[in-house]
Protein backbone atom coordinates (compact mmCIF):
# COMPACT_ATOMS: atom_id res chain seq x y z
CA UNK A 1 0.00 0.00 0.00
CA UNK A 2 1.44 3.36 -1.05
CA UNK A 3 1.62 6.01 1.69
CA UNK A 4 0.74 9.61 0.88
CA UNK A 5 3.81 11.65 1.81
CA UNK A 6 1.70 14.67 2.76
CA UNK A 7 -1.10 13.05 4.76
CA UNK A 8 0.75 9.98 6.06
CA UNK A 9 -0.68 6.47 6.51
CA UNK A 10 -4.51 6.13 6.39
CA UNK A 11 -4.87 5.06 10.02
CA UNK A 12 -8.30 4.40 11.47
CA UNK A 13 -11.07 2.26 10.03
CA UNK A 14 -9.39 2.15 6.62
CA UNK A 15 -6.72 -0.03 8.22
CA UNK A 16 -9.26 -2.68 9.20
CA UNK A 17 -9.06 -4.05 5.66
CA UNK A 18 -5.55 -5.29 6.45
CA UNK A 19 -6.81 -7.36 9.38
CA UNK A 20 -9.27 -10.21 9.86
CA UNK A 21 -11.88 -8.74 12.20
CA UNK A 22 -15.57 -9.56 12.14
CA UNK A 23 -17.01 -6.46 10.40
CA UNK A 24 -19.25 -5.67 13.37
CA UNK A 25 -16.63 -6.26 16.08
CA UNK A 26 -15.17 -3.23 17.92
CA UNK A 27 -11.63 -4.17 19.04
CA UNK A 28 -10.49 -1.93 21.87
CA UNK A 29 -8.28 -4.46 23.65
CA UNK A 30 -5.30 -4.98 21.39
CA UNK A 31 -3.12 -5.14 24.50
CA UNK A 32 -4.23 -8.58 25.67
CA UNK A 33 -3.72 -10.82 22.65
CA UNK A 34 -2.82 -8.54 19.75
CA UNK A 35 -3.58 -9.39 16.16
CA UNK A 36 -1.72 -9.45 12.87
CA UNK A 37 -2.35 -8.34 9.27
CA UNK A 38 -3.30 -10.61 6.41
CA UNK A 39 0.13 -10.42 4.77
CA UNK A 40 1.66 -11.78 7.98
CA UNK A 41 -1.04 -14.47 8.10
CA UNK A 42 -0.05 -15.51 4.57
CA UNK A 43 3.59 -15.74 5.62
CA UNK A 44 2.63 -17.79 8.65
CA UNK A 45 0.73 -20.25 6.48
CA UNK A 46 3.68 -20.45 4.11
CA UNK A 47 5.94 -21.65 6.90
CA UNK A 48 3.27 -23.99 8.25
CA UNK A 49 2.87 -25.52 4.79
CA UNK A 50 6.64 -25.76 4.44
CA UNK A 51 6.94 -27.63 7.73
CA UNK A 52 4.13 -30.02 6.77
CA UNK A 53 5.57 -30.79 3.37
CA UNK A 54 8.71 -32.40 4.86
CA UNK A 55 8.47 -32.31 8.67
CA UNK A 56 11.77 -34.03 9.44
CA UNK A 57 13.75 -31.91 7.01
CA UNK A 58 12.11 -28.75 8.32
CA UNK A 59 12.80 -29.34 12.01
CA UNK A 60 16.12 -31.17 11.74
CA UNK A 61 17.79 -29.27 8.91
CA UNK A 62 15.99 -26.06 7.98
CA UNK A 63 14.75 -24.57 11.24
CA UNK A 64 17.99 -23.20 12.67
CA UNK A 65 18.81 -21.45 9.40
CA UNK A 66 15.33 -19.93 9.26
CA UNK A 67 15.51 -18.63 12.83
CA UNK A 68 18.82 -16.82 12.26
CA UNK A 69 17.44 -14.06 9.96
CA UNK A 70 14.38 -13.66 12.19
CA UNK A 71 16.62 -13.12 15.22
CA UNK A 72 18.79 -10.80 13.18
CA UNK A 73 15.79 -8.71 12.16
CA UNK A 74 14.51 -8.15 15.69
CA UNK A 75 18.04 -7.54 16.99
CA UNK A 76 18.60 -4.82 14.39
CA UNK A 77 15.18 -3.37 15.23
CA UNK A 78 16.21 -3.09 18.90
CA UNK A 79 19.82 -2.07 18.34
CA UNK A 80 21.39 -5.13 19.98
CA UNK A 81 23.43 -8.13 18.88
CA UNK A 82 21.60 -11.09 17.33
CA UNK A 83 23.51 -13.43 19.64
CA UNK A 84 21.68 -11.81 22.57
CA UNK A 85 18.20 -12.52 21.18
CA UNK A 86 16.14 -15.71 21.10
CA UNK A 87 12.44 -16.46 20.76
CA UNK A 88 9.97 -17.87 23.27
CA UNK A 89 6.20 -18.48 23.12
CA UNK A 90 5.34 -15.64 25.53
CA UNK A 91 6.73 -13.22 28.11
CA UNK A 92 5.64 -15.38 31.06
CA UNK A 93 7.92 -18.14 29.79
CA UNK A 94 10.79 -15.65 29.74
CA UNK A 95 10.18 -14.53 33.31
CA UNK A 96 10.03 -18.18 34.39
CA UNK A 97 13.23 -18.97 32.50
CA UNK A 98 15.15 -16.30 34.38
CA UNK A 99 13.72 -16.95 37.83
CA UNK A 100 14.11 -20.72 37.58
CA UNK A 101 17.68 -20.37 36.28
CA UNK A 102 18.98 -18.22 39.13
CA UNK A 103 20.50 -20.07 42.07
CA UNK A 104 19.01 -18.58 45.22
CA UNK A 105 20.60 -18.64 48.66
CA UNK A 106 19.20 -17.98 52.10
CA UNK A 107 18.66 -14.24 52.48
CA UNK A 108 18.02 -13.67 48.77
CA UNK A 109 14.85 -11.75 47.95
CA UNK A 110 12.82 -11.21 44.77
CA UNK A 111 11.47 -7.65 44.75
CA UNK A 112 8.43 -6.69 42.69
CA UNK A 113 5.58 -4.20 42.53
CA UNK A 114 1.94 -4.96 43.34
CA UNK A 115 1.09 -4.33 39.66
CA UNK A 116 3.09 -7.39 38.56
CA UNK A 117 1.34 -9.68 36.07
CA UNK A 118 -0.50 -12.36 38.06
CA UNK A 119 1.20 -15.36 36.45
CA UNK A 120 4.61 -13.90 37.27
CA UNK A 121 3.65 -13.34 40.90
CA UNK A 122 2.53 -16.97 41.11
CA UNK A 123 5.94 -17.98 39.77
CA UNK A 124 7.53 -16.08 42.65
CA UNK A 125 5.19 -17.84 45.09
CA UNK A 126 6.18 -21.22 43.66
CA UNK A 127 9.88 -20.46 44.01
CA UNK A 128 9.33 -19.51 47.64
CA UNK A 129 7.91 -23.00 48.16
CA UNK A 130 10.80 -24.77 46.42
CA UNK A 131 13.92 -22.62 47.05
CA UNK A 132 15.36 -20.54 49.91
CA UNK A 133 14.34 -17.27 48.24
CA UNK A 134 11.98 -14.78 49.86
CA UNK A 135 9.99 -11.99 48.25
CA UNK A 136 8.88 -8.43 48.91
CA UNK A 137 5.92 -6.81 47.20
CA UNK A 138 6.00 -3.01 46.90
CA UNK A 139 2.45 -1.60 46.82
CA UNK A 140 1.61 0.88 44.07
CA UNK A 141 -1.65 2.84 44.14
CA UNK A 142 -2.04 4.83 40.95
CA UNK A 143 -1.94 7.55 39.90
CA UNK A 144 1.68 7.91 41.04
CA UNK A 145 4.55 10.03 39.79
CA UNK A 146 7.58 8.34 38.27
CA UNK A 147 9.87 9.71 40.98
CA UNK A 148 7.79 8.01 43.65
CA UNK A 149 7.91 4.65 41.87
CA UNK A 150 11.68 4.86 41.48
CA UNK A 151 12.17 5.93 45.09
CA UNK A 152 10.03 3.06 46.37
CA UNK A 153 12.25 0.50 44.65
CA UNK A 154 15.49 2.12 45.74
CA UNK A 155 14.34 2.49 49.35
CA UNK A 156 13.20 -1.13 49.50
CA UNK A 157 16.50 -2.49 48.19
CA UNK A 158 18.42 -0.35 50.69
CA UNK A 159 16.14 -1.49 53.52
CA UNK A 160 16.80 -5.13 52.64
CA UNK A 161 20.54 -4.52 52.78
CA UNK A 162 20.14 -2.94 56.21
CA UNK A 163 18.35 -6.11 57.36
CA UNK A 164 21.20 -8.30 56.12
CA UNK A 165 19.24 -9.58 53.13
CA UNK A 166 19.95 -9.21 49.43
CA UNK A 167 17.66 -8.10 46.63
CA UNK A 168 18.80 -10.76 44.16
CA UNK A 169 16.48 -9.66 41.37
CA UNK A 170 13.82 -7.01 40.83
CA UNK A 171 10.92 -7.55 38.42
CA UNK A 172 9.11 -4.63 36.81
CA UNK A 173 7.19 -3.75 33.65
CA UNK A 174 7.76 -1.41 30.73
CA UNK A 175 4.01 -0.80 30.64
CA UNK A 176 2.01 -2.55 33.33
CA UNK A 177 -1.05 -4.57 32.41
CA UNK A 178 -3.73 -3.53 34.92
CA UNK A 179 -3.67 -0.62 35.23
CA UNK A 180 -2.17 -0.02 31.80
CA UNK A 181 0.38 2.71 32.54
CA UNK A 182 3.88 3.61 31.37
CA UNK A 183 6.47 2.56 33.96
CA UNK A 184 9.83 4.37 34.30
CA UNK A 185 11.59 1.10 33.61
CA UNK A 186 14.76 2.73 32.31
CA UNK A 187 15.30 4.48 35.64
CA UNK A 188 14.44 1.31 37.55
CA UNK A 189 17.14 -0.58 35.64
CA UNK A 190 19.62 2.11 36.69
CA UNK A 191 18.58 1.74 40.34
CA UNK A 192 19.14 -2.02 40.18
CA UNK A 193 22.57 -1.55 38.66
CA UNK A 194 23.57 0.96 41.33
CA UNK A 195 22.24 -1.18 44.18
CA UNK A 196 23.65 -4.51 42.97
CA UNK A 197 20.35 -6.22 42.08
CA UNK A 198 19.61 -7.96 38.80
CA UNK A 199 16.91 -6.29 36.68
CA UNK A 200 14.28 -8.50 35.07
CA UNK A 201 12.12 -6.38 32.78
CA UNK A 202 8.72 -7.79 31.87
CA UNK A 203 8.18 -5.93 28.63
CA UNK A 204 5.04 -7.85 27.68
CA UNK A 205 3.74 -4.46 26.51
CA UNK A 206 7.02 -3.30 25.06
CA UNK A 207 8.13 -4.06 21.52
CA UNK A 208 6.02 -2.13 19.03
CA UNK A 209 4.30 -0.22 21.84
CA UNK A 210 6.88 2.22 23.24
CA UNK A 211 10.33 3.28 22.16
CA UNK A 212 13.01 0.92 23.42
CA UNK A 213 16.77 1.25 23.45
CA UNK A 214 17.99 -1.92 25.08
CA UNK A 215 21.60 -1.31 24.11
CA UNK A 216 21.65 1.98 25.99
CA UNK A 217 19.49 1.01 28.99
CA UNK A 218 21.17 -2.42 29.37
CA UNK A 219 18.73 -4.40 31.51
CA UNK A 220 20.08 -7.67 32.84
CA UNK A 221 17.14 -9.60 31.36
CA UNK A 222 14.36 -8.38 29.08
CA UNK A 223 11.39 -10.25 27.66
CA UNK A 224 8.66 -8.84 25.44
CA UNK A 225 5.69 -10.28 23.58
CA UNK A 226 5.92 -9.68 19.85
CA UNK A 227 2.36 -10.92 19.32
CA UNK A 228 0.83 -8.05 21.29
CA UNK A 229 2.00 -4.84 19.59
CA UNK A 230 4.40 -5.86 16.81
CA UNK A 231 1.82 -7.63 14.58
CA UNK A 232 3.50 -11.03 14.88
CA UNK A 233 1.22 -14.11 15.24
CA UNK A 234 0.63 -15.72 18.65
CA UNK A 235 2.67 -16.84 20.38
CA UNK A 236 6.01 -15.15 19.95
CA UNK A 237 8.17 -13.28 22.44
CA UNK A 238 11.67 -11.90 22.37
CA UNK A 239 14.05 -12.96 25.14
CA UNK A 240 17.04 -10.62 25.37
CA UNK A 241 20.01 -11.49 27.57
CA UNK A 242 23.23 -9.51 27.17
CA UNK A 243 26.28 -11.70 26.68
CA UNK A 244 27.66 -10.89 30.13
CA UNK A 245 24.61 -12.56 31.77
CA UNK A 246 24.10 -15.53 29.47
CA UNK A 247 26.06 -17.82 31.76
CA UNK A 248 23.21 -17.43 34.27
CA UNK A 249 20.75 -19.06 31.88
CA UNK A 250 21.66 -22.75 32.02
CA UNK A 251 18.46 -24.18 30.59
CA UNK A 252 15.41 -23.36 28.55
CA UNK A 253 11.95 -24.17 29.89
CA UNK A 254 11.32 -26.97 29.35
CA UNK A 255 14.87 -28.29 29.30
CA UNK A 256 15.52 -29.64 25.82
CA UNK A 257 18.25 -30.83 23.47
CA UNK A 258 20.28 -27.60 23.63
CA UNK A 259 21.07 -28.10 27.31
CA UNK A 260 24.63 -29.20 27.99
CA UNK A 261 24.98 -30.65 31.51
CA UNK A 262 28.20 -30.33 33.40
CA UNK A 263 30.35 -33.43 32.81
CA UNK A 264 30.05 -36.25 35.32
CA UNK A 265 32.71 -38.95 35.40
CA UNK A 266 31.40 -42.15 33.89
CA UNK A 267 28.27 -40.57 32.42
CA UNK A 268 27.89 -40.56 28.65
CA UNK A 269 26.92 -37.36 26.86
CA UNK A 270 23.29 -37.29 25.66
CA UNK A 271 23.03 -37.04 21.88
CA UNK A 272 21.62 -33.81 20.41
CA UNK A 273 19.85 -34.58 17.10
CA UNK A 274 19.78 -30.93 16.03
CA UNK A 275 22.62 -29.01 14.36
CA UNK A 276 24.64 -26.78 16.69
CA UNK A 277 26.76 -24.97 14.11
CA UNK A 278 28.71 -21.94 15.27
CA UNK A 279 25.91 -20.52 17.39
CA UNK A 280 26.50 -19.82 21.06
CA UNK A 281 25.33 -22.06 23.87
CA UNK A 282 22.67 -19.49 24.75
CA UNK A 283 21.23 -19.42 21.24
CA UNK A 284 21.32 -23.20 20.88
CA UNK A 285 19.38 -23.60 24.13
CA UNK A 286 16.34 -22.10 22.43
CA UNK A 287 16.65 -23.38 18.87
CA UNK A 288 14.40 -26.36 19.54
CA UNK A 289 12.40 -26.50 22.77
CA UNK A 290 9.98 -29.30 22.06
CA UNK A 291 7.78 -29.78 19.02
CA UNK A 292 5.61 -26.72 18.42
CA UNK A 293 4.51 -24.36 15.66
CA UNK A 294 7.58 -22.20 15.03
CA UNK A 295 5.78 -20.30 12.26
CA UNK A 296 5.11 -17.18 14.38
CA UNK A 297 8.84 -16.72 15.07
CA UNK A 298 9.57 -16.85 11.36
CA UNK A 299 7.07 -14.07 10.57
CA UNK A 300 9.24 -11.42 12.21
CA UNK A 301 10.64 -10.00 8.98
CA UNK A 302 7.21 -9.80 7.34
CA UNK A 303 5.70 -8.03 10.37
CA UNK A 304 8.50 -5.45 10.43
CA UNK A 305 8.13 -4.96 6.68
CA UNK A 306 4.39 -4.27 7.08
CA UNK A 307 5.14 -1.69 9.77
CA UNK A 308 7.64 0.07 7.51
CA UNK A 309 5.92 -0.09 4.15
CA UNK A 310 2.21 -0.01 5.01
CA UNK A 311 2.29 2.04 8.20
CA UNK A 312 5.16 4.45 7.68
CA UNK A 313 7.38 3.09 10.45
CA UNK A 314 7.53 3.12 14.23
CA UNK A 315 7.12 6.85 14.86
CA UNK A 316 3.93 6.95 12.82
CA UNK A 317 2.45 3.83 14.43
CA UNK A 318 3.28 4.69 18.03
CA UNK A 319 2.30 8.32 17.55
CA UNK A 320 -1.16 7.44 16.29
CA UNK A 321 -1.77 4.66 18.80
CA UNK A 322 -0.80 6.85 21.76
CA UNK A 323 -2.84 9.78 20.46
CA UNK A 324 -6.02 7.81 19.75
CA UNK A 325 -5.76 6.00 23.07
CA UNK A 326 -5.41 9.25 25.01
CA UNK A 327 -8.04 11.20 23.12
CA UNK A 328 -10.44 8.27 23.05
CA UNK A 329 -10.00 7.72 26.77
CA UNK A 330 -10.70 11.39 27.50
CA UNK A 331 -13.87 11.19 25.39
CA UNK A 332 -15.08 8.15 27.30
CA UNK A 333 -14.39 9.87 30.63
CA UNK A 334 -16.34 12.90 29.44
CA UNK A 335 -19.35 10.76 28.50
CA UNK A 336 -19.24 8.80 31.75
CA UNK A 337 -18.61 11.88 33.85
CA UNK A 338 -15.43 10.47 35.36
CA UNK A 339 -11.68 10.80 34.70
CA UNK A 340 -8.69 9.08 33.15
CA UNK A 341 -5.84 7.75 35.27
CA UNK A 342 -2.98 10.23 35.03
CA UNK A 343 -0.32 11.78 37.26
CA UNK A 344 0.81 15.39 37.53
CA UNK A 345 3.73 14.85 35.15
CA UNK A 346 1.45 13.29 32.48
CA UNK A 347 3.74 10.25 32.13
CA UNK A 348 1.27 7.40 32.75
CA UNK A 349 -0.39 7.87 29.36
CA UNK A 350 2.84 8.07 27.35
CA UNK A 351 1.87 4.73 25.86
CA UNK A 352 -0.98 3.18 23.89
CA UNK A 353 -3.17 2.31 26.89
CA UNK A 354 -5.55 4.60 28.77
CA UNK A 355 -7.52 3.79 31.92
CA UNK A 356 -10.93 5.38 32.53
CA UNK A 357 -12.71 5.32 35.87
CA UNK A 358 -16.19 3.78 35.81
CA UNK A 359 -19.11 5.65 37.40
CA UNK A 360 -19.59 3.00 40.08
CA UNK A 361 -19.14 3.44 43.81
CA UNK A 362 -17.68 0.81 46.11
CA UNK A 363 -19.52 0.66 49.41
CA UNK A 364 -22.46 -0.75 51.35
CA UNK A 365 -25.11 1.78 50.36
CA UNK A 366 -27.93 1.63 47.86
CA UNK A 367 -26.75 1.23 44.24
CA UNK A 368 -23.17 0.76 45.48
CA UNK A 369 -20.96 -2.24 44.78
CA UNK A 370 -19.80 -4.21 47.77
CA UNK A 371 -16.03 -4.58 47.89
CA UNK A 372 -16.45 -8.36 47.93
CA UNK A 373 -18.45 -8.14 44.68
CA UNK A 374 -16.00 -5.93 42.76
CA UNK A 375 -14.37 -8.79 40.87
CA UNK A 376 -17.71 -10.44 40.04
CA UNK A 377 -18.87 -7.08 38.68
CA UNK A 378 -15.79 -6.96 36.44
CA UNK A 379 -16.40 -10.52 35.25
CA UNK A 380 -20.05 -9.73 34.44
CA UNK A 381 -19.12 -6.54 32.58
CA UNK A 382 -16.48 -8.34 30.53
CA UNK A 383 -18.73 -11.22 29.56
CA UNK A 384 -21.70 -8.98 28.75
CA UNK A 385 -19.55 -6.75 26.55
CA UNK A 386 -18.62 -9.73 24.40
CA UNK A 387 -21.91 -11.61 24.30
CA UNK A 388 -24.35 -8.70 23.95
CA UNK A 389 -22.34 -5.95 22.29
CA UNK A 390 -19.56 -7.59 20.23
CA UNK A 391 -16.83 -5.37 21.65
CA UNK A 392 -14.23 -5.56 24.37
CA UNK A 393 -12.22 -3.27 26.64
CA UNK A 394 -11.33 -4.93 29.95
CA UNK A 395 -12.76 -3.69 33.25
CA UNK A 396 -10.61 -4.06 36.37
CA UNK A 397 -10.43 -3.10 40.04
CA UNK A 398 -7.61 -0.91 41.36
CA UNK A 399 -7.19 1.01 44.60
CA UNK A 400 -10.86 1.06 45.55
CA UNK A 401 -12.31 1.91 42.12
CA UNK A 402 -13.47 0.12 38.98
CA UNK A 403 -11.75 1.12 35.73
CA UNK A 404 -11.71 0.29 32.02
CA UNK A 405 -8.47 -0.14 30.07
CA UNK A 406 -8.57 0.97 26.43
CA UNK A 407 -5.98 0.12 23.77
CA UNK A 408 -5.16 2.50 20.96
CA UNK A 409 -4.32 0.89 17.65
CA UNK A 410 -3.97 1.87 13.99
CA UNK A 411 -7.39 0.46 13.08
CA UNK A 412 -9.55 2.29 15.66
CA UNK A 413 -11.12 5.76 15.67
CA UNK A 414 -12.78 8.03 18.22
CA UNK A 415 -16.21 6.68 17.17
CA UNK A 416 -15.21 3.27 18.57
CA UNK A 417 -14.52 4.80 21.98
CA UNK A 418 -17.79 6.72 21.89
CA UNK A 419 -19.68 3.50 21.15
CA UNK A 420 -17.94 1.75 24.04
CA UNK A 421 -18.73 4.65 26.38
CA UNK A 422 -22.44 4.37 25.61
CA UNK A 423 -22.42 0.64 26.24
CA UNK A 424 -20.46 0.94 29.47
CA UNK A 425 -22.80 3.66 30.71
CA UNK A 426 -25.77 1.34 30.29
CA UNK A 427 -23.95 -1.64 31.79
CA UNK A 428 -22.91 0.36 34.84
CA UNK A 429 -26.57 1.19 35.45
CA UNK A 430 -27.36 -2.52 35.30
CA UNK A 431 -24.56 -3.27 37.77
CA UNK A 432 -25.97 -0.68 40.16
CA UNK A 433 -29.23 -2.61 40.03
CA UNK A 434 -27.38 -5.77 41.04
CA UNK A 435 -27.59 -7.62 37.75
CA UNK A 436 -24.04 -8.90 38.16
CA UNK A 437 -25.05 -10.93 41.23
CA UNK A 438 -28.40 -12.17 39.91
CA UNK A 439 -26.93 -14.69 37.50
Amino acid sequence: MAINEETGPPFGHAMRSHFQFDPSYIPLNHGSFGTYPKVVRDRLRYFQDLSESRPDDFFRSKLAGLLDPARGAIAEFLGVDAGECVFLPNATTGVNTVLRSLVFEKGDVIVYFSTIYGACEKTVDYLKETTPVGSVKIPLSYPLGDDEVVTKLQDKIKALKAEGRRARVAIFDTVSSLPGVRVPWERLVKVCREEGALSLVDGAHGIGHIRLDLGQVQPDFFVSNCHKWLYVPRGCALFYVPEKNQHLIRSSIPTSHGYDPYPVEGQEQVFNPFPVGERSYFVNLFQFVGTMDIGPYLCMEEALKFRRESCGGEEEIMGYCEHISNEGGKKVAEILGTEIMENEDKTLTKCCLTNVKLPLQIGEGSRQIKRADAFSACAWLAQTLMTEHNMFAPPFFHDGFLWIRFSGQIYVEIDDFVAAAGVYKDLCSRVEQGEHIKR
